[in-house]
């Protein structure tokens, strides 16, 4: 019985640290998301208005934005017509390695690329 019970509580522990992890992943793409209507926003204002003018050239992570609870948003590469913003999570997966995303945004397309 003991076994059964240990076994059963290891894999609680398992499923529960899949589950936070995969929780944490999805709110640090939604955050990254975010990031990138932003940047689409900025894209599509005059510059007259503050914005880039149709370029992404210009535009920058806001400070408060930088480090959230959930996770890092300091990189973003910025072209005139891509920006990719890296988000590295809070969470470690394993060893060192932390939850890290990727979202690629162009002036008609947003996606997330998860890297870890």
């Amino acid at each position: 019985a003991l076994i059964i019970i240990a076994i059963a509580i290891a894999i609680s522990v398992s499923l529960f640290r899949s589950n936070a992890i995969e929780g944490k992943r999805d709110i640090l793409i939604e955050e990254t998301t975010t990031l990138g209507t932003m940047a689409i926003q900025y894209y599509k204002k005059p510059q007259e208005l503050g914005g880039g003018g149709q370029s992404f050239l210009g535009w920058k992570i806001p400070a408060q934005m930088n480090q959230t609870p959930n996770g890092n948003f300091m990189t973003a590469n910025i072209a005139a017509n891509e920006v990719r913003i890296v988000g590295t999570g809070s969470e470690v997966v394993t060893g060192n390695d932390s939850i890290k995303v990727e979202t690629v945004v162009t002036p008609i397309n947003l996606y997330t690329i998860i890297i870890n």
